[in-house]
């Protein structure tokens, strides 16, 4: 049985997120985008909410809420202010290989405190000269009795200086590649660990991104999450289960864009008649809508899969690669249905087009999900003809 509603439960916290975006992130949306000041007053009223950490198990204080109720919560936020939802969304993020490779120990010092007081722990993967190439980490790790010692530098790191604590991935041999990564926990205090002035973006300037530097920092050895050399595994888990809502995310932005333009073709005039009137207007207010129609339905069926324990790497890419690129789309129509109007920061789809971007790069580019995508295709993928049948035949059937 195929069932494309949601629950009660789904529905309410759809309805709370929704309300929670309206009043405290779209008001407020162009000063943290003008400023690029961390909206630390939003994301609080957010915890406050209890709109965070919500995969979080409930054994740790969370909510223990599935891929689909987070997906159903970062369109709603997403569409009030993509920066607020990616500095929000980013404790998801760096919690997720604690929730894959933790063990209890380091579940309830580190999960727990998220749920009790407003903490960050921020995703430390990509680097200066390596972004979607998780094997080609250069960051060094080194046992020593019973610490080991990080060395190397992180890139695009959201909430860096707010951090509490990272996530990180190094290598024990960067010549390995893959084969010698490991994850660990690692407290922001720790000696050696030192994050970098805020960098100036494009979009998505409502969320903080810099650097983090490690200086012959010691961790220590129980932080290691899961095995040596089983970092890798546990940084495209952790894709495969975020993919879906940085689908979501693309999603709250386009349907925003389109609402926005709709509004607007229903009060502008030209040649003295409502934008609405002009068919070519029209049209393309019916592909926005189909186009985030099927955005949504691409990250409920990689949520889905996801909730319910299958593989969700395929799927996941999917959305996350149709979705991504359905948000540019929406955003650039909608900047030109608004005409000169749109390319100006007084009306919100200026924002949107540059917010909108990002989502094609960040976890993973366009280029690598139609990657992972391609090769499913031809080693995964298998074809309901087992052998294809001859095109064309000359004589007529016999029987």
């Amino acid at each position: 049985m195929v069932d494309f509603s949601l629950t009660k439960e789904q529905i309410d916290l759809q309805n709370r997120t929704r309300e929670f975006a309206q009043e405290y992130m779209i008001p407020y949306a162009h000063y943290y985008d003008k400023t690029g000041e961390f909206p630390l007053p939003i994301i609080k009223k957010c915890w406050e909410a209890g709109l965070m950490n919500l995969a979080i198990p409930n054994e740790y204080g969370g909510l223990g809420l599935g891929s689909i109720e987070q997906c159903i919560t970062v369109e709603e936020l997403a569409a009030g202010c993509a920066g607020m939802t990616t500095s929000i969304y980013v404790n998801s993020l760096g919690a997720e290989p604690i929730l894959i490779a933790g063990n209890a120990e380091q579940k309830e010092k580190y999960l727990r405190p998220l749920t009790e007081d407003l903490k960050f722990v921020s995703f430390a993967c990509s680097e200066p000269g390596m972004g979607s190439d998780v094997a080609g980490i250069k960051t060094r790790v080194k046992k020593e009795g019973d610490h080991y010692v990080l060395n190397g530098s992180k890139f695009w790191i959201t909430n860096a200086p707010h951090a509490d604590y990272f996530t990180v991935f190094a290598s024990l041999d960067p010549s390995k590649r893959h084969k010698a990564l490991c994850a660990f926990i690692v407290d922001a205090d720790t000696p050696g660990v030192k994050t970098g002035r805020p960098v100036e973006k494009m979009g998505h300037r409502a969320s903080t991104t810099s650097s983090v530097v490690f200086r012959d920092a010691k961790v220590p050895a129980e932080n290691l999450l899961g095995e040596e050399g089983k970092g890798f595994r546990v940084a495209m888990q952790t894709f495969s289960m975020t993919r879906p809502s940085i689908a979501a995310f693309a999603t709250g932005l386009a349907r925003a864009a389109m609402e926005y333009a709709r509004e607007y073709v229903q009060r502008r005039e030209a040649f003295d008649q409502k934008l609405k009137d002009f068919q070519v207007v029209s049209f393309k207010l019916g592909d926005m809508y189909a186009k985030v129609e099927a955005a949504r339905l691409l990250y409920l069926k990689a949520a889905w899969a996801a909730d319910n324990e299958m593989d969700p790497t395929i799927p996941a890419s999917i959305a996350k690669v149709m979705a991504t690129e359905t948000a540019m789309e929406v955003a650039h129509q909608a900047v030109q249905v608004h005409g000169g109007y749109g390319y100006i920061d007084q009306y919100p789809v200026e924002k949107l087009f540059r917010d909108a971007k990002l989502y094609e790069i960040y976890e993973g580019t366009s280029e690598i999900q139609r990657l992972v995508i391609s090769r499913h295709v031809l080693d995964g993928y298998r074809p309901a003809m087992e052998k294809i049948p001859k095109w064309y035949n000359n004589s007529p059937p016999d029987f």
